[in-house]
């Protein structure tokens, strides 16, 4: 009967059915479902936000988007006209049952966020995406730039802030008003919160703001060096020919220093790098958006190759070598 035992016990167990998957249940046909913002909990409401309201037991708030206005009011049945701007869903909530509390006992309110508009902010330049985007809360100046996607390679040292000067002027030493009076415009030194060697550059950007990310001075150099590419140029900075080459590694073993061409604005300036590289010519400066190009001795086609790729990767119009 031993053996039985562990049998019989495990028929007079209770039996627990698995979990079951919840099953989600499809939208009614023709209507469309509202994509609700992520935003955080202390994201504060403002003028163009559409809220989602429930109330249950007051028919007539049927959870149809209601806009926020320009005055930041929203009007509901039953409830009326209502503050909203400024705050918190959670605290609308709260309002708004304050409100029921004399129709209902221990009002039931839910207030969700449907669309997102009052607070835009402008980032234009060189970053990953650039155009509008919604703070959905307080954002300091490089949390926004990593919203919209980050400083692009080509991206400069500075970033230029424009703001209404209903926010009152920019807290920055660089801060000065526009011709009109209507902005605040100032800049930051990227380079400078980067390092953390000057945090208090990190501002925290309004609604509105404009960031405007310049694209950086570069030099490039192209042919045949040992590490082709462009190199950008910080504040205020100049490179001479001699300096952008030791960048680039010097010439390869296949060079033709001494018919080199600087590219500028269209034009070709002929240039000896094997005669300066020996000291029989003076090192002459670069500007900004310069080619250095070094082409291989005795190769016109890799030479023709080369001039392409860089109209590739510059974007800007190169002359072929004749």
């Amino acid at each position: 009967m031993a053996f039985l035992l562990p049998l019989l016990l495990f028929f007079q167990a209770p039996v627990v059915p698995p979990p079951v998957a919840a099953t989600p249940i499809a939208p009614t046909p023709n209507i469309a479902s509202p994509v609700v913002p992520a935003v955080d909990d202390n994201y504060a409401l403002g003028p163009g936000d559409q809220v989602l309201i429930r109330a249950i037991g007051i028919d007539e708030i049927d959870g149809k988007p209601v806009p926020i206005d320009r005055r930041g009011n929203i009007n509901l049945p039953v409830v009326g006209q209502l503050q909203a701007a400024g705050l918190t869903p959670d605290q609308l909530e709260a309002a708004i049952s304050l409100r029921l509390e004399k129709v209902l006992v221990h009002p039931d309110v839910t207030v969700s966020l449907a669309e997102l508009r009052s607070q835009p902010v402008s980032v234009l330049g060189s970053v990953g995406t650039p155009g509008v985007h919604q703070l959905q809360g307080d954002k300091t100046l490089f949390e926004v730039l990593s919203l919209a996607g980050g400083l692009r390679a080509d991206a400069g040292y500075t970033v230029i802030i424009t703001r209404q000067i209903e926010w009152g002027p920019i807290l920055l030493p660089t801060a000065a008003p526009d011709s009109t009076g209507k902005f605040s415009i100032a800049s930051v030194n990227v380079k400078s919160i980067m390092n953390a060697t000057n945090p208090a550059e990190n501002i925290h950007i309004k609604p509105n703001d404009v960031i405007t990310v310049p694209r950086g001075e570069i030099i490039y150099v192209i042919g045949a060096v040992k590490k082709p590419g462009g190199f950008m140029l910080n504040d205020n900075q100049s490179l001479s020919a001699l300096r952008i080459l030791s960048l680039a590694e010097g010439l390869d073993r296949l060079a033709a220093g001494q018919r080199c061409k600087i590219m500028r604005n269209g034009t070709e300036i002929p240039l000896d790098l094997k005669h300066m590289l020996a000291g029989k010519i003076p090192d002459v400066p670069l500007k900004a958006d310069d080619i250095l190009f070094v082409p291989a001795s005795g190769a016109k086609t890799a030479a023709y190759r080369t001039i392409d790729t860089a109209v590739g990767l510059t974007g800007l119009a190169l002359y072929r070598i004749p």
